[in-house]
């Protein structure tokens, strides 16, 4: 379920598989399964015509935080054309359609001034607006988002949904994926056998077990949390190791939603 990528090099880049007649192309979450359906109502599939013929690919998870905004990932965003973009809304199998999903152009790009290009440096957050209005259609929802500066424990129990790789063989998922994944603490995950520096406190690291993990095509998707009696979006996947995404103390990497409170209501 890693759908980003990688060390630090680590182009996050994902690349996926495609919903039904959109030929989109895609990739899925380590070591999770099938999510039910209709379970993250939030989730999205950012999907991009890179080639302008109307062919459109899985590119990164995104989270829907109001009817006409999607937060992802700045490392999602290859090309500041919005034209190039679309977001689907209640998907679940990228080669099928379902009845369920709505299509929804973009027509704004904005990527956090901070963002620098190097996942390291941390601001790893763009907010995506929609042409037109994401509606309730009975699989579509606008995700809860916590508090300015909440935290959560270590070893916190969230789940990591996505179309990411589902191992390091390459294999890629139709069917949105979950995986439990344990929180690890800043002081953990911050340590030198860890990730060391570049796990800031504007962060929130997840997994580490080499088991479960996030992986190309999970990147810009949400880190789902239950806390004060709601699912809550605590974070946006950035990054991860290269090579094998799963591996042991290298946890997958999120952008903290809850450091980024201003910044994301201000954009809104």
């Amino acid at each position: 379920m890693i759908g980003f990528v990688v060390l630090l090099s680590f182009i996050g880049l994902i690349c996926a598989e495609a919903p039904f007649n959109h030929n989109v192309h895609n990739q899925r979450v380590i070591g999770g399964h099938d999510a039910p359906r209709n379970a993250w109502k939030w989730q999205v599939s950012l999907q991009q015509d890179g080639y302008n013929d109307g062919s459109y690919y899985h590119l990164c998870g995104g989270t829907l935080i109001d009817p006409f905004n999607v937060m992802t990932a700045a490392h999602c965003i290859l090309s500041m054309d919005a034209s190039t973009y679309r977001v689907v809304l209640g998907e679940y199998n990228l080669y099928e359609y379902d009845g369920s999903e709505q299509f929804h152009r973009v027509t704004r790009i904005t990527v956090h001034p901070g963002w620098t290009g190097e996942l390291g440096n941390g601001n790893d957050i763009a907010i995506l607006r929609l042409a037109d209005f994401a509606y309730d259609n009975g699989y579509v929802a606008v995700a809860n988002l916590p508090g300015p500066g909440q935290t959560l424990p270590h070893d916190f129990t969230c789940y990591i949904t996505g179309w990411g790789l589902m191992d390091y063989m390459g294999s890629v998922p139709a069917i949105l994926q979950q995986a439990a994944i344990p929180v690890v603490a800043h002081s953990v995950c911050s340590q030198p056998n860890w990730w060391g520096s570049i796990a800031l406190e504007t962060m929130v690291c997840a997994g580490g077990d080499g088991v479960i993990s996030g992986c190309q095509g999970d990147s810009g998707g949400p880190l789902n949390c239950f806390t004060n009696g709601a699912w809550r979006v605590y974070g946006v996947v950035s990054y991860g190791p290269s090579g094998m995404c799963n591996q042991v103390t290298k946890p997958t990497v999120f952008t903290r939603v809850s450091s980024f409170q201003d910044w994301i209501f201000s954009v809104l």
